[in-house]
């Protein structure tokens, strides 16, 4: 039996909690430490001062755009590339993990000449305009924008690479091109920014060398597995493959993507809600906090992303008890985790935010932020995993929806209009987060509860798809 016949048999016979816990130990290790790139840099920013806190914290919607579209690339090819494996597609797998590789990869390209070519207006629109903020925090953001941009076609390509190495199971060459990465990004802050005298565009240059190691260490990684290998003919940019990587990551796109309109708007809500020399920090201290809650939220990603590939190989390979037994184990255990979590940052949320900066302004308004997330934060394993489970087995339409849930249809919302209802203003903006984490998972229980049913049914019918 050779290798990939030897994982479609693990992949759809052994013990579905057994094989769930075997993936999301590298998947997990992978988003804590990957999710270190942005908490670097903010720890090791938040030791130059508020203002550069600041900048920073306004730029973060651009990593969030270039993550965006890499996680496009990478889930659209993912997800049809482990239904093709377990349909024992392999050519047809082969093609697709081509076409979401390349594609990706001149995305990156193209993101970085545009933001260069438009440096100016895209600044302003990320709120680094003198008229909002102060000059000081103005210039750090320009500073960390011009460098960070040269990483795009890294992050782009390897999140692909990343994505697709899970999809295919081999989640553990996926760890270790993501951990080496964000170990050489802890380890080249401090000498850039401080040794090197580069400031704010040192911490940028930390992570875009990070990116490149990483992305190199990713590719030789499907050299050396198992792994469908990535061939240039072997890109099909065709009708088909192009509507399928639509079809599959369009909810990650459209979840990211909104995450960083989610930002933009929190930016400008805690500027506006409280008077103008506090206004950096309290960008500031929501950026903390942003990055923090990713960090814990990353945990939860990372165990679900053990679940995809089990759910897509027994999908395509119609084993649908087994998709089902899955998604609830999952559910399960990752609601009981996020509620010690919780526990913990909202015990704990003063001294973690002065971690980050000891400006009083900002731990004082992180503290508040940062408990009013944490009660709510459980409600996140029910959306997280019902979005991976539709995502997965292409539910396009529900997967979608769910995916701008969160950040989009009901966060923006909540942070543009509960300021302007609740006196002081900056109470709105602290319970918008958590607003919106209650409405998003009242949108996604319905959604399993109508899906579930369904799998009883497709396992009495051979010919039935739920």
């Amino acid at each position: 039996m050779d290798a990939r016949a030897d994982k479609f048999t693990r992949m759809t016979t052994q013990p579905v909690k057994k094989l769930v816990l075997r993936l999301a130990g590298p998947t997990i290790a992978s988003m804590l430490i990957s999710s270190l790139y942005n908490m670097a840099d903010t720890f090791f920013v938040g030791r130059i001062g508020t203002f550069a806190t600041a900048g920073v914290g306004l730029i973060f919607p651009l990593m969030t755009v270039m993550q965006a579209f890499g996680f496009f690339f990478g889930q659209g090819s993912g997800n049809y590339v482990s239904r093709a494996l377990g349909a024992n597609k392999i050519e047809d797998a082969e093609r697709m993990a081509a076409t979401g590789f390349f594609c990706a990869l001149m995305m990156g390209a193209l993101i970085f000449a545009l933001g260069q070519l438009f440096a100016t207006p895209v600044l302003r629109v990320l709120g680094a305009d003198p008229a909002r903020v102060a000059q000081e925090t103005v210039d750090h953001a320009r500073a960390y924008y011009t460098a960070l941009l040269f990483g795009a076609p890294f992050v782009l390509a390897s999140c692909v690479l990343n994505n697709q190495m899970r999809f295919q199971g081999n989640a553990f060459f996926s760890m270790i091109g993501l951990v080496s990465g964000a170990v050489l990004n802890i380890g080249l802050d401090p000498l850039f920014i401080f040794v090197f005298h580069m400031g704010v565009r040192g911490a940028a240059a930390a992570t875009v060398v990070s990116q490149a190691f990483s992305f190199c260490v990713l590719y030789l990684g499907t050299l050396r597995s198992d792994t469908l290998k990535i061939r240039f003919r072997n890109l099909t940019p065709t009708a088909h493959y192009l509507k399928n990587i639509v079809a599959g990551g369009i909810p990650s796109l459209l979840r990211q993507g909104f995450g960083s309109v989610a930002t933009l708007c929190l930016n400008a809500a805690a500027a506006a809600a409280v008077p103008l020399a506090e206004a950096d920090a309290a960008i500031a201290a929501f950026s903390v906090v942003s990055r923090v809650m990713f960090f814990v939220f990353s945990a939860l990603l990372g165990f679900g992303q053990g679940f995809q590939p089990v759910c897509g190989y027994n999908w395509g390979a119609r084993q649908f008890d087994r998709v089902r037994e899955a998604y609830l184990f999952c559910m399960k255990i990752g609601v009981i985790f996020l509620l010690l979590i919780s526990a913990c940052t909202f015990s704990f949320a003063g001294p973690i935010v002065s971690l980050f900066r000891d400006d009083p302004d900002v731990i004082r308004m992180g503290t508040v932020a940062m408990r009013c997330q944490s009660c709510t934060l459980p409600l996140m394993a029910v959306v997280a995993m019902s979005n991976m489970l539709f995502q997965t087995t292409g539910k396009a339409l529900r997967a979608t929806v769910l995916a701008i849930a969160r950040q989009g249809l009901t966060f923006i919302p909540c942070v543009l209009l509960l300021p302007k209802l609740i006196d002081p203003a900056i109470w709105g903006v602290y319970l918008s987060q958590p607003a919106a984490d209650l409405v998003t998972c009242l949108m996604a229980v319905p959604m399993a509860l109508h899906i579930l049913p369904r799998f009883k049914r497709a396992m009495a019918d051979s010919d039935f798809t739920p």
